[in-house]
């Protein structure tokens, strides 16, 4: 029975993650079409507290909501499976664009400029999306504002890290009292000694990895840091691992910053979460066992926070405290993605009037005419080699 129920966990997670275009946002509403209407395997209520959960926690929220469906259909196992099932096809293919990037050394090539492109008008449209959801007055937009600046003349991971913890401090004296709490009761599917492990492992990692990095000078562990930090701090949805990528590998020489953009923008073109990018940073930076390493490490904090947070969800979602510290958080992220929008994503992809015309018309695509990220790629690439001709 349990082998029936890890194998149904996988098989429906692999599917999703073949067919799932469109990000976060619309990875939420397959989630739903597959596990709600047509399996059955949650209802509406617990669905809604799940991702109520996801939206809360630092992480890529789709990926989490795929651990959490997985953990409560088949235990630990089944969490694992379903995030693999999920993450495994635009993995792979991140790693296949990687290694032909490496050994045909077409980094230069008109259509890999294209790709670029195509990373300003997404990050453009996340920016939008993000503004327009989470920034709801003008405490916030100073926040957001404040962060970019800061970061603009400050940038590093370090200075991520306390816009991150300025930005939580400032909601938390602001909005601790004018938070409306959410007391709605969830049945917790985790035990509390798995929860405790879970988040023990969390901030354990997170603290001892720079550690051991200074300590050792090994490499493998360089690697895992580098991910796993950005992938412990991501507030407000997957293109926020952006910017904290960027600071961890381009400063350090691992990958130039015309390739780590390239990357990014063939990450639209595939299925699946956007987290997956990591494969082809790690790829390029040490090939297989770097993807392994860094795909590994980028997600590995979403998913122990995730089941650290199950059972106790319902006195974290009734603390306004807690919510006004996120409140904080998630407009200093906003701030954080718009100072990358700038610059590594701008100043790196933007050479001619006629790049700005093509990133400006791709951006209406995505925000005005609703067309998926896979064809705004491939009408960037168009795009880019009919400049080159003319």
């Amino acid at each position: 029975m349990r082998l029936k129920r890890y194998s149904e966990v996988f098989t429906v997670s692999l599917k999703l993650g073949l067919t799932s275009f469109g990000g976060p946002i619309a990875h939420i509403g397959y989630y739903h079409n597959e596990y709600v209407a047509k399996r059955k395997w949650l209802d509406e209520k617990t669905f809604a507290d799940l991702l109520a959960l996801c939206q809360f926690l630092p992480g890529p929220a789709s990926s989490q909501m795929s651990i959490g469906i997985g953990t409560m259909r088949a235990g630990l196992y089944g969490g694992f499976l379903s995030w693999l099932g999920f993450t495994a096809p635009s993995a792979i293919a991140m790693v296949i664009f990687a290694v032909l990037l490496k050994g045909y050394g077409f980094g230069d090539a008109v259509w890999i400029h294209g790709l670029k492109i195509v990373a300003v008008a997404i990050v453009a449209q996340a920016v939008l999306t993000m503004w327009q959801k989470l920034i709801t007055d003008n405490k916030l937009a100073t926040i957001a504002l404040a962060a970019m600046v800061f970061l603009l003349f400050q940038q590093s991971a370090a200075s991520q890290i306390a816009i991150i913890a300025a930005s939580g401090l400032t909601g938390l004296l602001i909005y601790r009292n004018s938070v409306a709490a959410d007391n709605t009761e969830s049945a917790a599917t985790v035990s509390y000694r798995t929860g405790v492990i879970a988040l023990i492992l969390f901030f354990g990692l997170l603290l001892l990895l720079p550690v051991m990095r200074q300590v050792t000078g090994n490499s493998t562990i360089a690697l895992a840091d580098s991910f796993y930090r950005p992938g412990a701090l991501v507030f407000g949805g997957g293109h926020v691992v952006l910017p904290l990528l960027e600071f961890e590998v381009v400063p350090a020489g691992w990958i130039t910053k015309d390739d780590f953009l390239a990357g990014y923008g063939a990450a639209q073109a595939v299925p699946g979460p956007l987290f997956t990018f990591a494969a082809y940073i790690g790829t390029m930076i040490s090939g297989l066992p770097g993807a392994v390493i860094a795909l590994t490490a980028v997600f590995l904090p979403g998913f122990l926070i995730v089941i650290g947070a199950l059972p106790f969800w319902n006195r974290l979602r009734g603390n306004g405290k807690i919510k006004g510290v996120l409140t904080g958080v998630n407009a200093g992220v906003v701030g954080i993605l718009l100072a990358a929008l700038y610059n590594p994503v701008i100043t790196s992809a933007v050479k001619s009037t006629s790049d700005l015309g093509l990133a400006v018309m791709l951006f209406g695509m995505l925000v005005f005419w609703k067309v998926p990220p896979w064809a705004a790629v491939i009408a960037g690439v168009a795009g880019s080699i009919v400049i080159a001709v003319l």
